[in-house]
């Protein structure tokens, strides 16, 4: 039984009340994000609000949606009316919206008690989470470490028992890398099947809201409560028309093995995702060997494309529009230098210069152009993979988390680690990070599952098969937070 089944079991049962375990939650938040980092901002008042109308409903009897009293959390990016959404931005500081982004509005209305925002990168423009204006989130595992990015503070603040679920931005692998980092689950639906209204855009044809969660069970009651169709965002889809085969165990199950995926893993990366292979096939599943040849050119395809669009839904940020406004300057062209300059952080700013730069006349047609044709070739080979197979299983980052001060030091090395996930966004296909083992050091290691359009259940029935036919024993918290 997940986390939320058995939170709602206890609420039901009048066994504890939502605001004992609001209270809970948000002690353990004040004694542990001091040195965590996970929460950019916290709403205890708010959370107590929630609990307790969750406890009148749960009182009037009746059908009792499984997410009501549960404590939860949002990625800075994700707009909340009246409570601070500033993307860890110097250039939205202290920005409160006047409308909630749908995935909220759905939550509301199921009862869910939101604690705070979660740390994140800039923008969402990191795998690290060291690019925030808070600071660094630390992984709980290893305060040394990374909790990875950019939705590392919300896959911290779920790794070390600080929130039952998150929920997070997924637009090159935001999700899962973290999820893998702090060894809880990941799931980045497919594109359209949950509303990006009011998600703060960094690249909008490649992000998504996503779940992190403890375990692939809580990951689907989410994604069932968030996802759908909404009028308020074109791309998104009524995801319950399309099927979705559901799994009840791996026999007869094809699982395909991308061959691209496994070059350059660290020994103990290889090592896991080899043992998650052998459970798979011991357990009846046929494991297939398929080829993306495309695959080595998702990582230069997603940053040109990513950095183009971040270009573009950034230009607001002016300083006369939108968000921070610097001191000074003569003229309009000045202050909107000044203001981007001192507002934005140093890879905002990286990945701005790059994406004004492709898509500057003259190079148009060399990157930007180019870099969309081969988004059709990498989409087109994931496709003919998925015709041989019924899921894909992929390592979700080459190494376990690194420590921190790589990122901020050698930013391009950064990059590479995001070269297991972005080929599912460039291509919009579902995808989820899975705990499957630890290294060395004991930091643990997440494999990804990748399966066709709007078939995420697929995904996370696959990922439940594992969890119990591994007796659980790669989901081991962090010992901190609350302990149920």
């Amino acid at each position: 039984m997940g986390n939320i089944n058995k939170l709602h079991d206890m609420l039901v049962g009048k066994q504890l009340s939502s605001r004992e375990l609001a209270q809970m939650y948000i002690g353990a938040i004040q004694s542990e994000n001091g040195r965590l980092n996970a929460f950019s901002h916290t709403t205890p008042e708010t959370a107590l609000a929630a609990a307790d109308a969750a406890d009148k409903r749960i009182a009037s009897g009746g059908d009792i949606p499984l997410l009501c009293g549960i404590p939860m959390a949002l990625k800075a990016n994700i707009s909340t009316c009246g409570i601070v959404t500033d993307c860890c931005s110097k250039m939205l500081d202290g920005y409160r919206p006047i409308f909630d982004a749908t995935v909220w509005q759905k939550l509301t209305a199921e009862g869910a008690v939101l604690l705070g925002k979660t740390n994140m990168d800039e923008f969402a423009m990191g795998s690290s989470t060291e690019n925030s204006c808070h600071g660094t989130t630390s992984n709980p595992f290893d305060f040394n470490k990374v909790a990875g990015g950019s939705s590392g503070g919300s896959a911290a603040a779920v790794s070390a028992n600080l929130a039952v679920y998150s929920l997070g931005s997924d637009t090159g692998g935001s999700v899962r890398q973290p999820a893998s980092f702090c060894g809880v689950f990941g799931l980045k639906p497919t594109y359209g099947a949950v509303s990006r209204y009011g998600l703060i855009a960094y690249a909008s044809s490649l992000e998504q809201i996503g779940v992190i969660a403890g375990d692939s069970e809580d990951c689907a009651v989410v994604f069932d409560a968030i996802s759908g169709r909404d009028p308020r965002d074109s791309r998104s889809v009524d995801v319950f028309a399309a099927p979705s085969r559901r799994l009840d165990s791996a026999k007869g199950v094809k699982i395909g093995i991308p061959r691209e995926f496994y070059d350059s893993l660290c020994p103990d990366v290889a090592k896991a995702l080899s043992n998650a292979a052998a459970v798979y096939r011991s357990l009846g599943a046929q494991l297939v060997q398929v080829s993306l040849p495309t695959l080595k050119y998702a990582l230069p395809v997603y940053y040109i494309l990513a950095c183009a669009e971040a270009s573009s839904n950034l230009g607001r940020y002016d300083g006369i529009r939108f968000g921070y406004r610097a001191q000074g300057g003569e003229n309009a062209h000045e202050i909107a230098r000044r203001t981007r300059t001192e507002g934005f952080g140093a890879e905002v700013r990286r990945r701005i210069l790059l994406g004004t730069f492709v898509l500057s006349s003259g190079y148009y047609d060399e990157y930007y152009k180019k870099a969309n044709l081969l988004r059709k070739s990498i989409t087109a080979d994931f496709e003919n993979c998925l015709k041989q197979c019924d899921i894909l299983l992929a390592p979700t980052a080459p190494t376990a988390a690194f420590r921190r001060g790589i990122a901020v030091s050698d930013p391009v090395k950064t990059y590479q680690s995001d070269i297991c996930t972005v080929s599912a966004n460039i291509a919009g296909l579902p995808a989820a990070a899975v705990p499957c083992g630890f290294d060395a050091d004991g930091m643990p290691i997440g494999m990804q599952l990748i399966g066709r359009a709007f078939c995420e259940h697929t995904l996370l029935d696959a990922a439940h098969i594992f969890e119990t036919a591994t007796e659980r024993i790669y989901i081991k918290n962090s010992r901190l937070g609350v302990q149920l």
